[in-house]
């Protein structure tokens, strides 16, 4: 399994992450909030609340970490 590097896009900053090779660019199809959460409003101030604060957690640190479980996803009908 190989790690790579790459510059991660933030909006705010662009920074340099290291990630398997093959789960590179795949954040968004593992993640709850870009599966059509009815609560996700990236970049609005209505955003939810549990994803603002994974956003910001991530920024801080240089991190991608997608949610896995969430207690107030709401599939958008």
């Amino acid at each position: 399994m190989a790690i790579i590097q790459y510059e991660h896009d933030f909006h705010v900053k662009k920074v340099l992450v290291s990630v398997q090779e093959h789960l590179k660019g795949r954040h968004r199809e593992h993640c709850l909030c870009w599966q059509n959460c009815q609560f996700f409003k990236p970049n609005l101030l209505e955003n939810c609340e549990i994803a603002q604060a994974n956003y910001e957690l991530c920024v801080e640190y240089n991190i991608v970490t997608p949610v896995f479980e969430c207690p107030k996803f709401t599939k958008n009908k």
